[in-house]
């Protein structure tokens, strides 16, 4: 029996741990808090190609496909920012291409970030949700293309 937790039970802790604060003051030290305790990452990935677009701030993030799942790191300039995305990393990370894609992220909702944030950096989080799905496609694609690649390679060496 698996022990990995779904989406939607990462997302309902997250919920949990938000409703402990009373305040917003409070909610943002946590976020600020969770974006300390995400690991740096390293600087090869700290290049153009892996900027996140449509953000205010400075976001890279990078996704590796293993074992039929998807494993994100990320960093930015800005440290509310670097909360947000290591709640994302949090929820998503670990999991099959499909389930990403199919991630409502009712969280983002529930916990007040439409609302408490401002328009710019709601509309990174929004970016940053986007990039995250757009690797789960691009590794599902890859994934359901492999095989046909390997045969299309196998066969041209032989040809040549």
């Amino acid at each position: 029996m698996s022990t990995t937790k779904s989406i939607q039970e990462i997302e309902k802790e997250i919920v949990e741990e938000f409703s402990l604060f009373d305040s917003w003051d409070d909610k943002y030290e946590y976020i600020i808090d969770l974006g300390k305790k995400l690991a740096p990452l390293d600087d090869q990935y700290k290049k153009d190609e892996n900027k996140v677009r449509g953000c205010q701030s400075t976001v890279w993030l990078v996704a590796e496909y293993r074992d039929g799942k998807v494993f994100y790191e990320a960093e930015s300039d800005a440290i509310i920012v670097k909360g947000l995305i290591s709640m994302l990393i949090r929820v998503l990370s670990g999991h099959a291409p499909d389930e990403i894609i199919a991630a409502k992220l009712d969280f983002i909702q529930q916990i007040g970030m439409t609302t408490h944030l401002a328009q710019t950096r709601s509309n990174g989080l929004l970016s940053m949700v986007k990039q995250m799905k757009n690797y789960a496609l691009a590794f599902k694609i890859k994934r359901s293309t492999s095989l046909t690649d390997y045969e299309y390679r196998s066969t041209e060496t032989k040809n040549n």
